[in-house]
């Protein structure tokens, strides 16, 4: 049986506030669902990008901001939000203390494409590529004719 104990998960520093760990996937053997694992400082932010496969982001801990689409509202311990496979969406903590949240998709692999650089030439993340983290994908250089 596989157990997941949010108490005990260690996040990797992302910058910006925001912490993220990815404790199951097609990576660690799961057929059909992955999730992610993020931890908000106060002003942290998850910045707007889209995900391959449908998603739900259960608030465990705090008060964030969620946009999916056109969409803004907050969200509070023990709410949920569903993102739509594809739709443009971002998150913030905006409480005084830190936010934790738990999203769930509904594949075992996911490709995250974000609208700005995570880092130089690294727009677009896989997740279920290696346990624990998302690979990031560099960003194709333009050909030149």
């Amino acid at each position: 049986m596989f157990t997941l104990d949010t108490a005990t998960l260690e996040a990797q520093e992302m910058g910006g506030g925001l912490s993220v760990t990815f404790p199951f996937s097609s990576a660690t053997g799961t057929a059909d669902t992955a999730a992610v694992y993020l931890v908000f400082e106060p002003g942290g932010a998850l910045a707007e990008h889209t995900d391959s496969a449908e998603e739900w982001l259960l608030v465990l801990e705090g008060i964030v901001e969620a946009t999916v689409g056109d969409e803004t509202g907050i969200l509070e311990a023990g709410q949920l939000v569903l993102v739509p496979a594809i739709a443009p969406h971002s998150a913030r903590n905006v409480g005084d203390g830190p936010a934790r949240v738990l999203g769930f998709f509904g594949a075992s692999t996911n490709v995250a494409h974000f609208s700005d650089e995570l880092a130089p030439g690294v727009k677009t993340l896989v997740v279920g590529a290696q346990p624990g983290i998302a690979l990031p994908v560099p960003t194709p250089e333009p050909a030149v004719a």
